[in-house]
């Protein structure tokens, strides 16, 4: 674009009776912001883009915890195979479940529980008290046995306690003060018989058994079982047992049963995130004030988002009283949001909890749940997704359009420094003009106070 050849008559006119001629910083801003169009429909293209990644983030958000949910919903290990446990007697016995444990009730007795062995010595003044010479035989088990020296810079309980703990034997030693003085106990840091220590040999102080180390004994089912701790695991598959106290010949009943709760909570949170999720894309094609859809009215993902959303509820399958949304109490509404009657869920998990978890997973991952977020997985898969795909594009037509604009930046600074350089040319010519009018008057000998005749 040429920019050269001021036009004096123009500039004269616009410069009228003025003496302080052209206003060059102000006549060049108007110029170059004449020029300037493109870059502000380039700079408008990029707020689009802009807008509609900040959009597509948004949905992408949502649908990743759609995509949570929905995986609470099909993990072996999740809400729907989390299991409950009760206990007739929670003073002898409580017990957990881990995700799977085949439902029912398990009648355990128990007739001792596994004990920790540990020995006391007798008092002395205090624990920093110097002790008399000697040693002592400390065998753990049937492992070797371990002389424990008393004397030279052991010769105090603070520092006997110290250097038992720092062999590492299988024993924790600790000082107890009473109004008797200080004493030495020496406990084993497991349960059970096959942890229990004798102390022999001892000379310089003088140590009592408190406990025998002794297993737990336990009937589960009818079936004697011994166990080193009191939490019993393996004796049935997937329960754990924790014993608190014995109760000899006294039956208690464990039962094992699906967590309603927690099957409940999950379905609940899905139909929030799909609301959520279904809501964010309806926005896109409800039409604001000003006559406008959303940013992504017109993308071909979203669209697919949508119809994989509000296909889900014509979903059937599974089977045995539960092969709808609806028979969980989820209805849609004419906007594609979801409904959720809380009884009638509660009714379909307590009572029909298989068929349940049948609907959600399938014989082979084939369920409502596994189905819709396969759907949701393909959009918005972070290698491959049509979202990826989607903001992949965005970013290279954003990246266009400001190589675009830096291009056009160089040639409007190139344009400014050549509009300066003759704008000041032509005020220097305007400056110059009254004083060669003036001399070409004077040679003419005209005088613009003399009137003819």
């Amino acid at each position: 674009m040429s920019t050269s050849g001021i036009n004096l008559s123009s500039l004269l006119s616009a410069l009228g009776s003025s003496s302080s001629g052209i206003d060059v910083s102000s006549a060049v801003a108007a110029a170059i912001s004449a020029l300037s169009t493109p870059e502000l429909q380039w700079e408008s293209q990029q707020q689009t883009l802009q807008t509609q990644t900040s959009a597509i983030n948004q949905i992408q958000t949502d649908v990743g915890a759609l995509e949570t949910s929905l995986t609470a919903l099909t993990d072996p290990a999740g809400a729907l195979a989390s299991m409950t446990t009760t206990s007739s007697d929670a003073n002898v016995v409580t017990a957990s479940a881990a995700p799977g444990t085949t439902a029912g009730s398990h009648v355990i007795v128990v007739n001792n529980i596994a004990t920790t062995a540990s020995w006391y010595s007798d008092s002395v003044a205090s624990s920093s008290a110097p002790l008399a010479s000697g040693s002592f035989t400390l065998t753990v088990g049937s492992g070797t046995a371990t002389q424990i020296p008393i004397g030279g810079s052991v010769d105090t309980l603070d520092q006997l306690a110290a250097s038992i703990n720092g062999q590492n034997l299988g024993v924790t030693a600790s000082v107890v003060n009473d109004s008797s003085g200080a004493r030495l106990a020496i406990a084993s840091n497991s349960s059970g018989s096959a942890a229990g220590f004798t102390i022999s040999n001892a000379s310089g102080l003088t140590f009592t058994e408190a406990s025998a180390g002794a297993d737990a004994s336990l009937t589960v089912d009818g079936i004697p079982i011994d166990s080193a701790s009191n939490t019993v695991s393996g004796a049935v598959s997937g329960l754990t047992l924790n014993l608190l106290s014995a109760s000899p010949g006294g039956q208690v009943t464990v039962s094992v049963a699906p967590d309603s709760a927690s099957a409940e909570k999950a379905i609940a949170s899905f139909v929030g995130a799909y609301n959520t999720a279904i809501g964010d894309v309806n926005a896109q094609y409800t039409v604001n004030t000003s006559n406008q859809e959303g940013p992504l009215a017109g993308d071909s993902t979203v669209r697919m988002l949508q119809d994989a959303l509000l296909a889900a509820g014509s979903y059937s399958g599974g089977g045995n009283g539960v092969s709808t949304l609806g028979d969980l109490g989820i209805t849609m509404n004419k906007d594609g949001t979801l409904t959720l009657d809380t009884a009638t869920l509660a009714n379909a998990v307590q009572n029909s909890f298989s068929a349940v978890q049948s609907f959600m997973q399938g014989a082979s991952s084939n369920g409502f749940a596994s189905t819709l977020n396969n759907q949701l997985n393909a959009l918005t898969d972070s290698a491959s997704g049509a979202f990826t795909v989607d903001l992949q594009s965005i970013t290279s037509e954003n990246t266009d359009l400001q190589q675009q604009i830096n291009t056009f930046q160089t040639y409007i600074n190139n344009q400014r420094t050549l509009l300066t350089a003759e704008y000041n040319q032509a005020d220097i010519a305007l400056q110059e003009i009254p004083q060669e009018q003036a001399q070409i008057n004077a040679e003419l000998g005209y005088s613009p106070t003399t009137k003819s005749s």
